[in-house]
C-alpha cells in the first residue's frame, strides 16, 4: 500500500462519521442527486460507484435502477464500508452491494455507468483511473465525476481562501505538503476532466455552490 493510500485510509477511517454528516446535508444531496440523473440510468441497469464512501449517493442510484437493477460501491476505507452496509440494510435493498477495492483496479467487469464523486482529486494518476473506468462500460454507457475545486466566479473570490485552507487541513497528509492541496487538487480535476472529454462523447458539464463543485460527465464511445 502506498503512502497516500494508508493516509486516505487513515483520515476517513477516523471521520467517518462526520463524513456520513456533511455529505447526506440537503444542498450536497442536491448534486448528488444531479449527478446520478446525468447517468440516465433505467431500471435494470448495473451501476458501479468508485469511491463510495458511506453510501450517500446510493438512495438516488437505487431510485433509478429499481428493484431489478444492481449498484455497487467500491471503496478502500473499511470503517466507510461499515457505515454503507448500515445504510442499505436499513433500507432494505437487496441489490445494494459493496465491496473494498481499489477504485483504480476496481473489482468489476462491467456497468452500464459508472459515478465517482469526491475522489478523483485525491488519486495520484486520476487520467489512468478515468480511462479505466470508461473501460468498464458497456455500449451506450455513461461515466459522470463531481468533485470541489476552486472558484473562478468574481463573486467567489473571498471564499477561495477559505475554500484552501479547508482543502489543506483536510486532504491526507494536507499540512505537511509543500505545495498547496489545492493546487494538487485542481491539477487532478483538470487531468480527470479531460480524460472524460477524450474517452467519451455526448458531455456535461454543471456547476453547483458558486462553481465551488463541478461535474463532469459523457457516453462511452461506440
Amino acid at each position: 500500500m502506498t503512502d497516500s493510500l494508508a493516509a486516505t485510509q487513515s483520515v476517513y477511517g477516523r471521520w467517518a462519521r462526520v463524513y456520513d454528516l456533511v455529505a447526506t446535508a440537503p444542498g450536497v444531496q442536491s448534486w448528488r442527486r444531479r449527478a446520478a440523473e446525468t447517468l440516465d440510468l433505467l431500471p435494470g441497469d448495473t451501476v458501479i460507484e468508485m469511491g463510495c464512501g458511506t453510501g450517500a449517493n446510493f438512495p438516488f442510484l437505487r431510485n433509478r435502477v429499481g428493484a431489478n437493477g444492481r449498484v455497487v460501491g467500491v471503496d478502500l476505507v473499511p470503517a466507510m464500508l461499515d457505515r454503507a452496509r448500515h445504510r442499505i440494510a436499513r433500507k432494505g435493498w437487496e441489490n445494494v452491494h459493496v465491496a473494498r477495492g481499489d477504485a483504480t483496479q476496481p473489482p468489476v467487469a462491467t456497468a452500464d455507468a459508472v459515478l465517482s464523486t469526491f475522489l478523483v482529486g485525491m488519486l495520484d494518476d486520476p487520467g489512468a483511473a478515468v480511462r479505466t473506468w470508461c473501460d468498464l462500460l458497456t455500449a451506450d454507457g455513461r461515466l459522470t465525476l463531481l468533485n470541489a475545486v476552486r472558484s473562478d466566479r468574481a463573486i467567489a473570490v473571498p471564499l477561495n481562501v477559505v475554500f484552501r485552507l479547508f482543502v489543506r487541513l483536510t486532504a491526507p497528509g494536507g499540512r505537511g505538503k509543500r505545495r498547496s492541496p489545492a493546487k494538487t487538487l485542481e491539477t487532478r480535476w483538470e487531468t480527470a476532466r479531460q480524460a472524460v472529454r477524450a474517452e467519451t462523447t455526448a458531455h456535461v458539464t454543471e456547476e453547483f455552490a458558486l462553481g465551488f463543485v463541478s461535474l463532469v460527465g459523457g457516453r462511452a464511445v461506440e
